[in-house]
């Protein structure tokens, strides 16, 4: 496909699960990648998560056009020189209910200067009123990253990228009134059907 025909370069969120060796349930992680269309993107999903073997899957995904007002672009690092002083973070909070065992997990991306506005807007949630046991020590909602809990583990979506997308492009975030919110596609999508 030519460069007049290919379709635009697209930022896509994917939430990928696969039942690991050794594991009772599906572990979950997110993944961001830039490709032209989502099944470009199959190899580096699968760099992403080695140790998945055959039943690694997309189980929800989404093209990252529109956040907090603001539109967001791609373009390659040479075709853009638009900078911004916001960027795009992914935040993932943790929490808990009242008398069940698991964690509850809520993911906000949004657009500010840097990670301390991006963390005191994230606890302006609900999700962070509504999964706290107050009673409990150590139960309250927190910010998760992919290791552990820590608050100061807030992520640039440009680091999250796979690294040849790292030095290969750019996000060109832009202030846009009116624009639709991006479309969230859930369901089982097997890799080797995209």
């Amino acid at each position: 496909m030519d460069q007049q025909t290919a379709a635009p370069l697209k930022l896509y969120m994917l939430l990928l699960g696969s039942k690991a060796p050794g594991r009772h349930v599906e572990q979950h992680d997110f993944f961001f990648g830039i490709s032209h269309e989502l099944s470009e993107l199959v190899p580096d999903i699968k760099k992403f998560w080695k140790g998945a073997v055959g039943n690694l899957h997309i189980d929800g995904w989404r093209e990252v056009n529109s956040v907090d007002g603001y539109q967001i672009k791609v373009f390659p690092k040479d075709e853009s020189n638009i900078t911004s002083e916001n960027k795009l973070f992914f935040i993932n909070l943790g929490g808990y209910m009242e008398g069940k065992l698991e964690e509850q997990h809520y993911v906000i991306l949004s657009v500010k200067p840097d990670r301390a506005q991006a963390i005191q807007d994230a606890k302006k949630a609900a999700f962070f009123r509504t999964n706290t046991i107050a009673s409990v020590k150590g139960a309250n909602a927190h910010i998760d990253d992919k290791y552990g809990i820590d608050v100061d583990d807030v992520y640039k979506i440009e680091e999250m990228l796979p690294v040849a997308q790292k030095s290969l492009y750019h996000l060109e975030i832009t202030s846009a009134s009116g624009l639709p919110e991006d479309e969230v596609h859930l369901g089982y999508f097997r890799l080797d059907r995209l």
